[in-house]
């Protein structure tokens, strides 16, 4: 087997890892909750993925864990992913896919402009960046095209107020917690990861 095809088959193999992480993570992370949503717990494994392979497949990590939201969260009766269903599954589709792809591409685009001049720092900067993107572009797809379910949850007050403090703020806090929590151990397996992965 030359380096060449030693190289994709390693590079098969760590992206089949990283996405059955990303399967088991976000099915148990449906079961903690924080109003009508749950907690994202694997944007970790999408942070390692694109460090090592770059953003693309960090960008396909996160469409992939998008998708996996909208079926287990229509399989298990998830009351805000079944209402926001019901306004529209497009749009849901959409915005489940872009806000996990957004964010894991935007981490490697980070860790890869940061990454030589301190790795832990990179690191750090990804594992904030993915949670902020992924929870903003949620937000911003409540306060535009699922307005109406938005001013029903907040039983029509400030609903700027409600998105931010009550809706997804609880959720955000605990993802952004656990990537710099775990930003040393996340450091440790792209450094590991990494060697020998051409981009």
């Amino acid at each position: 087997m030359n380096s060449s095809t030693f190289g994709n088959v390693r590079r098969l193999t760590g992206l089949a890892l990283l996405s059955s992480l990303v399967i088991v993570l976000t099915v148990l992370g449906s079961f903690i909750r924080f109003g009508p949503f749950t907690i994202t717990l694997a944007l970790v494994p999408i942070i390692v993925g694109a460090a090592i392979y770059g953003e693309f497949y960090g960008a396909l990590l996160g469409g992939l864990m998008g998708i996996i939201v909208i079926i287990n969260g229509m399989m298990s009766g998830d009351i805000g992913t079944v209402t926001l269903w019901s306004i529209d599954p497009f749009w849901l589709i959409v915005v489940c896919i872009l806000k996990s792809g957004l964010a894991g591409f935007l981490a490697g685009v980070v860790y890869s402009a940061l990454k030589e001049r301190n790795h832990l720092v990179a690191v750090i900067l990804a594992g904030i960046v993915c949670p902020l993107t992924n929870t903003g572009v949620f937000i911003i797809s409540l306060l535009t095209v699922f307005k109406a379910a938005l001013y029903s949850w907040s039983g029509n007050n400030d609903v700027l107020t409600y998105v931010i403090f009550i809706l997804t703020g609880w959720n955000f806090i605990v993802e952004l917690s656990v990537n710099l929590v775990l930003a040393t151990g996340i450091s440790s397996i792209i450094k590991y990861g990494s060697k020998g992965v051409s981009k």
